[in-house]
């Protein structure tokens, strides 16, 4: 098998989930990764690792491993590295990767409280986890067909948050030490208004407390709000064309046509 044709092979294992190698791929490599999250969290106590600190020591570093040489193989079989090694996943990659060389190179002890954030960046690992998950592509382009929808939304209830902290601090301020500042007034519309309520702010006017009332009320209109656009972003999305797992070994994009034969973003031939 020449180079080429054995690079074309294998980013179609790594990249793709149409084969039953790609599909195989896919599913050992989620099951390490969620593996790896599990370790990370159970590291973080100090009585698993206490007991078990050799064994988590040695499965982070197999797998960081494991996860280099498959970083460095995407990168391989990419016609252009660069790309992937700039894109979202690819970051995510160095990151959930980098933390376990840098303890290499700062042993001190000074240097602790610094390693143990380097450390917690291997939860980015989990966000590896959305490539493999059909769904969460849906939902990750629900979410980004509906940005504009929901920035309109959170833009209306910043207004309504600080006329509503301005009408409490009006009603209230004057003999409520709660409500001094219009800022506190408003900070207590948002933990109303989202239905929290911690009650560490509350009118004592009647006035007061019929509006807080309405605003409780309120809330669970507004609640309502976001998730009917994501929603029906989400139907309009499962209306639309079927999509391949193909990935651009030039560009590293995905999303193609069941058929496509070329990348529409940058006319690369994709595998056949």
């Amino acid at each position: 098998m020449s180079d080429q044709s054995l690079r074309q092979r294998i980013h179609e294992i790594i990249f793709e989930a149409d084969t039953p190698a790609g599909k195989l791929f896919d599913v050992v490599l989620l099951g390490l990764i969620t593996f790896s999250i599990i370790i990370v969290m159970l590291e973080s106590s100090e009585d698993y690792n206490e007991q078990y600190g050799a064994f988590f020591w040695y499965t982070e570093w197999f797998l960081t491993i494991i996860f280099t040489i498959e970083y460095v193989l995407r990168l391989w079989v990419t016609i252009r590295p660069l790309q992937y090694a700039l894109s979202f996943y690819g970051i995510v990659d160095v990151l959930a990767i980098l933390p376990s060389y840098l303890t290499l190179v700062l042993p001190n002890a000074q240097y602790f409280l610094i390693i143990r954030i380097l450390r917690l960046m291997r939860v980015f690992r989990i966000f590896k986890l959305g490539q493999y998950l059909s769904e969460g592509d849906q939902l990750r382009r629900a979410l980004v067909a509906s940005r504009n929808k929901i920035a309109v939304f959170l833009f209306s209830v910043t207004i309504l948050v600080i006329i509503i902290g301005s009408l409490m601090y009006l009603i209230e301020g004057g003999g409520n030490e709660g409500f001094s500042s219009i800022p506190r007034a408003v900070y207590w519309a948002i933990v109303t208004i989202t239905t929290v309520g911690y009650g560490d702010i509350t009118p004592q006017t009647q006035i007061g407390q019929f509006l807080s009332a309405i605003v409780m009320i309120l809330g669970y209109a507004i609640i309502a709000v976001p998730t009917g656009i994501v929603t029906n972003e989400i139907i309009n999305t499962n209306k639309q064309s079927e999509v391949s797992t193909q990935v651009c070994r030039f560009c590293a994009r995905e999303g193609h046509a069941a058929d496509a034969i070329y990348c529409k973003y940058c006319g690369g031939r994709l595998n056949p």
